[in-house]
């Protein structure tokens, strides 16, 4: 699928995307990405991607965050763990990845204290709610009151994805009812089974699923775009046959660009300007 955006490649806006620390069975540990995040950052947001490795504290994090315009959160079959938030201990057949813990809960801090524009999807939305105090509910199927949110794992993947399984509703005066002005309430897919509890301090509700759960929040003195949904519009860039079309999903992937172009070319003007301020003191 080519982009939605002219690009040149002299001026995109370097993206970061944070990857899974998995080991495949009987085989090596690798950082991991999904393919389809990657490409929602090339095509969707007209980025340039770079795979953060879960390196932990490895990772220089003031540098790296200079150098980004973006940084997009994804999505993963894993869990945060619980000692984050103060929260019970997990079901034994719960899967973590502590290595991304460690890297993304302080990255996503760095990333809005420093202006970089964030967007968080799954995963990525439940970390910038931990990264930021607030806490979540481990199985939301158990709380009363809410429905089950899980994709059903008997149908394809096709399936899972395309399928629009429950409304939201923006709230109004948002970023995100500014960025879909169309309607007020829309469809989305639903593949997790954890959500929020508790909304971290300086969060403002976005999205709320027709069963009261928060769905998406922005930061509200963030320098920048600082967004996180629960749903996929990645999923709109998945590089198999059988994608639906989804404006939604890509009117969100195209402001969360414009916010990193805008960051990138701040960050060039400031670089050319030092460049000049240099020359003219030799």
């Amino acid at each position: 699928m080519s982009s939605d955006l002219p690009l040149s490649s002299a001026t995109l806006p370097l993206i970061g995307v944070n990857a899974c620390s998995q080991r495949l069975p009987e085989k090596h540990p690798f950082f991991i990405v999904g393919e389809k995040y990657v490409r929602a950052v090339s095509e969707g947001a007209g980025g340039m991607p770079l795979v953060i490795p879960a390196l932990g504290d490895q990772i220089p994090l003031p540098q790296l965050v200079a150098q980004l315009d973006g940084l997009l959160l994804t999505g993963s079959p894993s869990n945060i763990e619980p000692h984050h938030y103060d929260g019970e201990p997990s079901a034994p057949d719960s899967e973590h990845d502590p290595s991304r813990d460690a890297t993304t809960l302080p990255l996503v801090r760095a990333a809005v204290a420093a202006g970089v524009p964030v967007l968080g999807i799954c995963r990525g939305f439940q970390e910038m709610n931990v990264a930021l105090g607030g806490t979540l509910h481990q199985k939301v199927h158990e709380v009363p009151g809410y429905r089950d949110h899980r994709e059903d794992k008997t149908t394809s993947i096709n399936d899972q994805y395309n399928t629009l399984a429950h409304p939201v509703t923006l709230q109004p005066g948002g970023l995100l009812a500014s960025i879909w002005p169309h309607e007020a309430d829309v469809m989305v897919n639903s593949l997790h089974g954890q959500g929020v509890r508790d909304l971290a301090p300086g969060l403002q509700v976005e999205a709320i699923a027709d069963d009261g759960l928060i769905e998406a929040f922005s930061v509200q003195q963030a320098k920048r775009f600082a967004l996180a949904v629960q749903w996929h519009p990645e999923w709109q860039w998945h590089p198999d046959k059988g994608v639906g079309e989804f404006p939604f999903y890509r009117a969100i992937l195209k402001a969360f660009g414009d916010a990193c172009r805008e960051r990138h070319a701040q960050r060039l003007a400031t670089q050319q300007s030092g460049k000049q301020t240099t020359v003219g003191m030799l």
